[in-house]
Formats: C-alpha cells, structure tokens, sequence
C-alpha cells in the first residue's frame, strides 16, 4: 500500500490527499509521489496523487505540504 506522508502537519493517507485536493470523498487513489515542483503560494514542498473521484474520471491533483495550495489536471 502506498506511503503515508505529513501534509500541513498532519500523516494522510493517498486516499486522504486525493479527498484534500477534490474537497469531496474519492472512490480510489494510487500511490504518493514527489512532484517536480515547488508550491508557487508558499514555496514548500508539492505531492502528486492519481485518483478517481468517480467511475468515469481519472485525476492528478498536487497537494503542497506545508500550505493549503493544490491542484489538479483537469482543463
């Protein structure tokens, strides 16, 4: 299972970090990564995340961790 990390303070799960960045519950999540990028609201460090907010749509969201700054790929 994928690697919990802190975000503003707080271990959240993929999953968690998924449901942060779509402020709503998320059906499922890949794993955690390190995006290759730095917060551009606080300069922090920024997580990426796959995930499925429903049966028909796969998002990347990015979460920084230090502040309230994300996200996602939809256009």
């Amino acid at each position: 299972m994928s690697e919990n990390r802190v975000v503003q303070g707080r271990m959240v799960t993929a999953k968690k970090l998924a449901e942060l960045i779509e402020d709503d519950s998320v059906m499922d999540a890949e794993a955690i990564e390190e995006a290759d990028r730095e917060c551009p609201d606080c300069g922090g460090d920024v997580l990426e995340v796959g995930y499925m907010p429903s049966v028909t749509e796969f998002v990347t969201g990015q979460k920084c961790q230090d502040c309230d700054w994300s996200e996602t790929d939809r256009d």
